[in-house]
């Protein structure tokens, strides 16, 4: 399967992860604990993987797979990262406003192209690094609301510590993308073996949190796997298996594609977003959204057009041979 094509599948999975879970709230709450959803989501994963790890076991040859522990122990990394920027995400939320966290999360495009280059050592010529730049100004200016509404000044009126776990925030999603990436190219493994090591520690950890959360309540509605299916509906369950099949589609582009790929793909997809809540929920669409997405589609056409196809080349010229002169050469012979 081609590249675009996962990517075009994960840009449209992640557009409506947004939707579903708007729609899976009644009178807006939840009426199911959504801690729940990111460990069936993990759980999930992990069957499809093994579902498929073991369907390519069964054939001739048989994949590769590294059991030794010095590897096996690297694939808990992503997700302590991850289970540290979600208690940074939240720590960020007590000093700053939503909107003011949403446009400050844009910084992780340009915090992941630093990355990809220091430690994956991938280099971008001149104008990919300018198309990065291009879209994390795209989505942020389809983030930014009027200038007459209160958000506008909430902007830069937070505290000084609000914008530097902002920052960190950002360094550690893209951290986790980044090393989420090594791991998986590291060697010749099948995806599927590294997908069930990294889905088996990512179950442990979210199933740690579900835990953590029964005694901060002091068990008061029961242990965490007596309330695990409450309020769930058909529309819950699309979340879940939405937020499944985009983790695999993830990992997939981390193993044949990268991170810059994943990264575009997400921000497409908070615009498609915005358009489709035009429709769905009467959102009511501004000139700083058309520019962001205006701006984003030229980012994307400068990171991943041919070269010649930006920038006017010059045409080599080629030259006319010159006509072949016979030059005739008389050889005396000493008698």
């Amino acid at each position: 399967m081609q590249w675009y094509v996962v990517a075009a599948l994960l840009t449209v999975l992640t557009s409506s992860q947004g939707i579903l879970t708007t729609l899976s709230q009644s009178n807006g709450s939840y009426k199911y604990d959504y801690a729940t959803v990111p460990f069936l989501a993990e759980v999930f994963k992990l069957l499809v993987s093994s579902i498929l790890l073991r369907r390519e076991c069964l054939q001739s040859p048989p994949p590769l797979m590294t059991t030794e522990w010095k590897s096996v122990r690297l694939y808990p990394i992503p997700s302590i990262i991850y289970l540290i920027h979600n208690n940074v995400q939240f720590a960020t939320l007590t000093y700053v406003d939503t909107s003011t966290y949403q446009i400050m999360g844009n910084l992780k495009i340009v915090t992941t192209a630093v990355l990809f280059r220091l430690f994956l050592r991938r280099k971008l010529s001149n104008l990919q690094w300018m198309a990065i730049f291009l879209l994390a100004i795209g989505t942020t200016t389809s983030q930014v609301k009027g200038c007459g509404e209160a958000s506008c000044d909430s902007l830069f009126s937070s505290p000084i510590p609000g914008y530097m776990l902002g920052v960190l925030s950002a360094c550690l999603s893209a951290l986790a993308g980044i090393y989420t990436e090594f791991l998986l190219k590291k060697n010749n493994d099948t995806l599927y073996w590294q997908n069930v090591q990294l889905y088996t520690f990512g179950a442990i950890f979210n199933m740690a949190r579900l835990i953590m959360d029964d005694f901060r309540g002091g068990f008061e509605e029961g242990p965490w796997w007596q309330r695990l299916f409450n309020g769930y509906n058909i529309i819950t369950w699309l979340v879940v298996l939405n937020l499944g099949s985009t983790g695999l589609l993830v990992s997939w582009l981390m193993k044949y594609a990268d991170n810059i790929v994943k990264v575009y793909s997400t921000s497409m997809a908070m615009l498609l977003t915005m358009i489709l809540s035009i429709i769905l929920f009467s959102f009511k669409p501004t000139l700083q959204l058309f520019l962001g997405i205006i701006v984003c589609i030229m980012s994307l056409h400068m990171y991943f057009a041919p070269a010649n196809m930006l920038v006017d080349l010059p045409v080599p010229v080629k030259t006319a041979p010159e006509d072949l002169v016979e030059v005739s050469v008389d050889r005396k012979t000493d008698i």
